[in-house]
């Protein structure tokens, strides 16, 4: 009787523990097919589902009259799906033989079991049709962009290039990138449990949205014949590099910009130095690259040696401290503290006005003229003309200024900022500075971009750039242009005179640090029409062999430039060009 009682209380345990068990299956069958079924019908999904990208279409890069300078070409992407792949050997043969790849490399991807595998990009369209026609199982050619520049090295500095994701790298390419790169779209397959695509099982598929067409100020004939003019004066003074750059001082466009040896954006990673690369280890490399990469005209500051002078003189004009009758006498030097500081001229100018000193570019006037303004007012209007602060361009990577601290500027160093020595500023910051001091006294950002613009080139976003008027006053401005404009007529400058036109300007040589390597730095700043400025350009030629003077060899190159650039400007030449002084 027990043992009966037993048994049947053994048999209830087991009943009970089986409906336990089958009660906490069943409810954790609830669970899954009401609480947590949208995750496992995601990952059904995921199994059953493969996503492909579809690069969008980067936006173009034209000139400000429509010229395309940057563009697209398509490309195909090669991958292999390998639960799809029916046919390993015929894979490999093709893929090594049509793409000019190691076999074994081809081979070992195939074979890799994952969901996609990347064989090569950027293979040309003309290749990937090709492989599409074999129709191998698990090959899929997708086509893809490739960025295109079909000047070259036109403007490489300034336009940039991307990279193998099509993303910005320098420039124009990778400052605007945000506008230029468009949306990605994706194509959505579905496999079935062997990762083998369905038939008749439509494809979902998102549109990838091209990125915008950036429209810029640069001109192509403008930047083709300026780099022409640089390559040519690099060739023939044996330079290290040569710098151009030509503004519009009203508003700060930029027509062109010049940085030789320019390199070819369809290659931007094979240097322009003659160096062999694979002489270099990867860091040596990197820095080669990065240093062939860098513009000069924004990304390195240097002394600007005589060309200051033009700031010099404004301030102390504004100031009030000098007249252009003023008289001063030049020896051939000045005796500051106890140092001999030798103007250009050995044996002097003797006695002169104010305005022949800027004509002869003699540096005991101007090392009088700062001294009477002194210090603290000459570091007042270094900052009020904007010079210690960046000028804001639209490129990557400008330098600040490389000034003395305030406390720091003794009778010596007030000496020679005066004429432009002991301080570095770029390139784009001379020119700015110089526009406000000649455009009537508004400060203006330079800049590139212009906006974006729809397939008819009308625009659908314009970009506003930053102004500062009172610089100077209207009377110091048009006192300038006309001290300027003698510069060019009568004095240091005349090798940049063009019969016909009134061009302002002002002759630079500075000797670069250290002071004992003996290499210079030859630079004009010139201005056209002088008495109403709509172009502004610098050129600046880095150690140039044999004879470096600014005005010898660099004036000659902007007068050569603007002799083309000013007619098909619209700036036509006037049989009397007088300057009203």
């Amino acid at each position: 009787m027990k043992s009966r009682t037993y048994n049947r209380k053994k048999i209830l345990v087991v009943f009970l523990s089986a409906a336990l068990v089958l009660a906490a299956l069943l409810g954790r069958l609830v669970y899954l097919m009401i609480f947590d079924a949208k995750y496992y019908q995601e990952l059904a999904r995921d199994l059953h589902e493969r996503e492909r990208e579809i690069k969008a279409a980067r936006g173009g890069i034209l000139d400000r009259n429509g010229v395309v300078l940057a563009t697209n070409r398509t490309v195909c992407t090669i991958s292999v799906i390998h639960s799809q792949i029916q046919d390993a050997d015929r894979v490999v043969e093709v893929l090594s033989s049509e793409l000019d790849l190691d076999a074994e490399e081809v081979r070992r991807k195939v074979e890799k079991v994952s969901s996609m595998e990347r064989i090569q990009t950027n293979v040309d369209k003309e290749t990937g049709d090709r492989i599409r026609e074999y129709d191998l199982a698990g090959v899929k050619v997708d086509e893809d962009y490739k960025r295109y520049y079909p000047h070259g090295d036109l403007a490489s500095r300034v336009l940039g290039f991307t990279g193998g994701d099509n993303q910005g790298i320098i420039g124009l390419e990778v400052k605007y990138d945000d506008y230029l790169k468009g949306t990605n779209g994706t194509i959505l397959t579905v496999t079935d449990a062997r990762g083998v695509e369905l038939e008749g099982v439509a494809e979902d598929r998102i549109e990838p949205v091209p990125g915008e067409t950036l429209k810029v100020s640069l001109d192509y004939n403008i930047q083709a014949y300026c780099q022409q003019a640089a390559e040519n004066v690099l060739e023939e003074k044996q330079a290290e590099a040569v710098s151009i750059l030509l503004m519009n001082p009203k508003n700060g466009e930029i027509l062109a910009m010049v940085n030789a040896p320019e390199f070819d954006l369809n290659d931007p990673f094979t240097l322009n130095t003659g160096v062999d690369a694979d002489t270099l280890s990867g860091e040596e490399l990197q820095e080669q690259l990065n240093q062939m990469w860098r513009n000069r005209c924004i990304n390195d500051t240097y002394e600007p040696g005589s060309a200051f002078k033009i700031i010099t003189a404004s301030a102390c004009l504004e100031e009030g401290v000098v007249d252009l009758d003023d008289t001063f006498v030049c020896p051939g030097y000045r005796i500051v503290e106890d140092r001999k500081i030798r103007c250009h001229k050995v044996g002097g100018h003797g006695q002169e006005t104010f305005a022949d000193g800027i004509r002869n570019s003699c540096n005991p006037v101007f090392m009088d003229i700062g001294l009477r303004l002194g210090a603290d007012r000459f570091y007042d209007y270094f900052r009020q003309f904007g010079l210690m602060e960046q000028t804001g361009i639209d490129l990557p990577g400008e330098a600040g200024t490389i000034m003395h601290r305030k406390e720091d500027i003794g009778t010596v160093e007030l000496a020679t900022m005066t004429f432009g020595q002991s301080f570095q500023i770029t390139p784009v910051q001379l020119a700015v500075t110089v526009s406000a001091l000649i455009n009537g006294g508004t400060r203006v950002t330079p800049h590139v971009a212009l906006g974006t613009v729809d397939e008819s080139g009308a625009y659908t976003r314009e970009f506003d750039y930053e102004t500062e008027e009172g610089i100077v006053s209207e009377e110091t401005s048009r006192t300038m242009r006309m001290l300027l404009e003698s510069v060019v007529s009568e004095g240091s400058g005349k090798n940049a005179y063009i019969e016909g036109y009134s061009i302002g300007g002002k002759t630079a040589t500075s000797e670069t640090l250290p002071r004992s390597a003996g290499k210079y730095i030859a630079s004009f700043v010139g201005f056209a029409p002088a008495e109403d400025p709509e172009v502004l350009g610098i050129v600046i030629i880095h150690d140039p062999k044999g004879v470096y003077y600014g005005g010898t060899i660099a004036a000659p190159v902007l007068r050569d430039i603007y002799d083309n650039v000013l007619p098909y400007l619209g700036i036509e030449k006037t049989e009397s060009m007088v300057y009203t002084k």
